[in-house]
């Protein structure tokens, strides 16, 4: 190993082992607390203090600009983190299970629109909103998954009751719908995801694909079953009006694709964009685990790719639209979950990482991870059962190991993403090989920390 490699090593496992500093004083105001969110997360320090338990969130990783994201929309996405952070804290602080809270944090994200997984998802090629999830028990390695589902409002719970009530770990489709159904599990109209935001993130990818010499952008109307689209509702609450959530619907049939034209509008009233949080809802205090300290050049997709990673329709950012979720309880258990809306304009019924057991979301006795990136890169290198195993094989340190496939092996292949990691020791991991990463970090003292950027 080279002196250079060996120094940028140990600089990453400093930046990645910090876990919790002393309170920097309270903000004078909702931008400084969030710089100061920023900067903790860049810290060379090593840890002060180990938490017995917590819990780490991501949203997505990516090419994240700040001139691309306003400030409105910042201060309401870090709103949101801050409140699945205090979702999971409650389950935990309380001595429930890690698993609990994972899931508790996860629901919070899917039912914000600001995020790309339930409410927030993306449309498909076809105008769909196709939906994937899974969960992992580190204690006994249980697992659940589902995938390609277009009825489940929180997909994270069809993932637990799949490993909690079936003897299977993945179910798809209708299949994974009707055992939703089978287990008391209400299905939601497909109304209930539509954003005005997302609907037109798929128009201009549909336009850049025709300028690019694509094959005609063909694609349906999103599938609303002859229902007016439901309004957007602010971060971890229920929509405002259209689709009860419970109410059992008949699974929509698959729209006929059709040449849209050059300013498509879906049918029915078009929702109005949420209104973004008070940036007053920051967390002011605090501060959390920290990343690489050295940037990283983006990675480049493979040459003859047959799939490139999408365009964030809200910013124009390239994103990879994910959230995850990885705890540690009061007993010393793991869990981790990921959900996901795909990416926009999506084809084939194409499947990511997000619900594959061992590329995407893993967890044992050790270790837990949740991924969030090129699926298909994160697929074949199975990042985060790899991270895992260099944990349990070789004694690596978490940190060091999590940092070393995301840094190395991911950037080698061309890979982009990022993860979020902990082991039993309460040592916390969040690496990542782009410009940013929406997460977030709180332990036992109830103090949440958010960031996005990789430079403070």
């Amino acid at each position: 190993m080279s002196p250079s490699f060996s120094s940028r090593m140990h600089r990453g496992l400093l930046a990645s082992t910090a876990l919790l500093l002393a309170p920097l004083g309270c903000a004078t105001s909702s931008q400084a607390g969030a710089a100061r969110d920023e900067a903790a997360l860049r810290t060379d320090e090593p840890p002060r203090v180990k938490p017995k338990w917590g819990l780490v969130i991501h949203g997505g990783a990516g090419v994240i600009s700040r001139e691309n994201l306003t400030p409105e929309r910042e201060a309401a996405m870090r709103a949101a983190l801050t409140q699945a952070l205090q979702a999971g804290h409650a389950v935990l602080a309380k001595g429930g299970r890690s698993m609990d809270a994972v899931t508790a944090a996860i629901r919070v994200m899917e039912d914000s629109p600001y995020f790309n997984a339930g409410k927030g998802a993306v449309f498909n090629h076809d105008g769909v909103n196709e939906l994937d999830a899974a969960v992992m028990d580190g204690k006994t390695r249980m697992a659940g998954a589902v995938a390609g589902v277009h009825h489940i409002q929180n997909p994270i719970d069809l993932a637990r009751l799949v490993m909690e009530k079936s003897p299977h770990v993945m179910m798809v489709g209708d299949g994974a719908e009707a055992f939703a159904q089978s287990q008391g599990m209400p299905l939601v109209d497909a109304k209930y995801f539509y954003t005005e935001e997302r609907w037109q993130g798929l128009q201009r990818a549909l336009e850049q694909e025709k300028a690019k010499g694509a094959p005609p952008a063909e694609q349906g109307q999103p599938s609303t079953q002859g229902l007016s689209p439901a309004q957007p509702s602010a971060p971890g609450q229920p929509p405002a009006q259209g689709a009860t959530p419970g109410q059992t619907v008949t699974p929509a049939q698959p729209v006929t694709p059709a040449q849209p034209p050059a300013s498509a509008q879906p049918p029915g009233q078009p929702a109005t964009p949420a209104q973004p949080s008070s940036p007053s809802q920051l967390p002011t205090q605090g501060a959390t685990p920290t990343t690489p300290t050295q940037p990283v050049t983006p990675a480049q997709p493979q040459p003859g790719s047959s799939l490139t990673p999408g365009v964030d329709p809200i910013t124009g950012d390239h994103k990879f639209g994910t959230v995850g979720a990885v705890a540690l309880d009061m007993e010393g258990n793991l869990a981790a979950g990921t959900s996901t809306g795909g990416m926009t304009n999506k084809r084939f019924g194409r499947v990511g990482d997000a619900p594959i057991i061992g590329a995407g979301t893993y967890a044992d006795e050790r270790c837990a991870v949740s991924a969030t990136g090129h699926g298909e890169f994160f697929i074949r290198y199975t990042v985060a059962r790899d991270i895992c195993a260099r944990v349990e094989y070789q004694d690596l340190p978490l940190p060091e190991a999590a940092s070393y496939v995301i840094n190395d092996v991911l950037v080698k292949a061309g890979g982009e993403g990022g993860v979020i990691a902990m082991d039993r020791q309460g040592h916390v991991a969040m690496p990542f090989n782009s410009s940013g990463m929406y997460r977030g970090y709180i332990s036992e003292d109830g103090t949440p920390t958010v960031a996005i950027f990789q430079q403070p």
